[in-house]
């Protein structure tokens, strides 16, 4: 068998909240439970959003938090080269196309509404792009069904081009989208098994479908539960998440295990983290 490998991906775009702190704990136990590797990821592909302090200050409380990760912490930010290949491999092989329409240029030619909002209608497709204003490159989504069998959500099952439409993989000013970068980063980094929340479940068909079409296996998915505000609102840095406390560390830790229901009570002697997370490894009860 080979081995597993987990990970976990956060986008420095604020500290880790409780919310974070879940999918951490999550990917971490699930990982380590089959005797796999756990590794950590800087999602900071998209530099108009991130910020290398919040990437030092996630490294800093995931570390007191008592985590434990394999190998050194990769930086997408670092990993343009990659991508752009990739890229070019579906330039290469006509799956990638140009593309100069602004957003109100698509909202406004748009007849067709996808999961995500306006789908685009495949202008720059037909016809020679503007070549005087900077280009997207954009997918060809397929005219049939991918499917996937989500470990929590059950089977997600989504046309990619009428639910979603040909999505881009590069932005006009440069700079790779999130769609590609993961799903290059997963391949490099041989991930087997991918625990995240479920607000990104709709965006699975989409990295699989790119993971086909770039010769790459696709890993395991489960996508839990989101921990919510007291407006039912995802934690994040929009809805004012509050920044994971240094002090009361192993409370916030069972209390994270507890939004999982993947163990049993934790017993009132464990006092320190790291000691918790291993308990929480022996007893993990796996997703796959």
């Amino acid at each position: 068998m080979h081995q597993v490998i987990g990970r976990f991906a956060p986008s420095p775009t604020g500290p880790l909240h409780v919310g974070s702190l879940v999918a951490a704990v999550a990917s971490y136990c699930q990982a380590k439970a089959q005797g796999g590797q756990w590794l950590l990821r800087i999602e900071d592909v998209d530099q108009s959003r991130c910020h290398p302090a919040f990437a030092s200050s996630m490294i800093e409380t995931l570390a007191t938090y008592g985590f434990v990760w394999d190998g050194e912490i990769v930086y997408q930010s670092q990993r343009q080269a990659d991508y752009q290949s990739a890229l070019d491999r579906l330039i290469t092989t006509q799956q990638a196309y140009p593309c100069s329409c602004s957003r109100k240029e698509i909202a406004d030619s748009s007849q067709r509404i996808g999961i995500e909002g306006a789908i685009y209608p495949g202008t720059c497709l037909h016809k020679t792009p503007n070549m005087s204003t900077p280009l997207a490159w954009r997918v060809r989504t397929p005219n049939h069904v991918i499917a996937i069998e989500d470990a929590l959500q059950g089977k997600l099952c989504h046309h990619l081009a009428n639910d979603i439409g040909d999505f881009v993989l590069k932005r006009a000013d440069g700079l790779f989208t999130y769609q590609l970068a993961v799903v290059v980063d997963d391949a490099r980094q041989q991930v087997t098994q991918v625990v995240r929340g479920a607000d990104l479940l709709n965006s699975t068909t989409r990295q699989v479908y790119l993971q086909q079409a770039l010769g790459y296996a696709s890993p395991q998915y489960a996508h839990i539960p989101l921990v919510t505000n007291s407006l039912g609102q995802k934690l994040s840095k929009q809805t004012l998440a509050q920044a994971l406390p240094l002090d009361n560390i192993v409370a916030t830790l069972q209390a994270s295990l507890a939004c999982l229901q993947r163990t049993p009570p934790v017993p009132s002697q464990i006092k320190r983290p790291d000691h918790l997370l291993q308990w929480a490894i022996e007893h993990w009860q796996s997703y796959f």
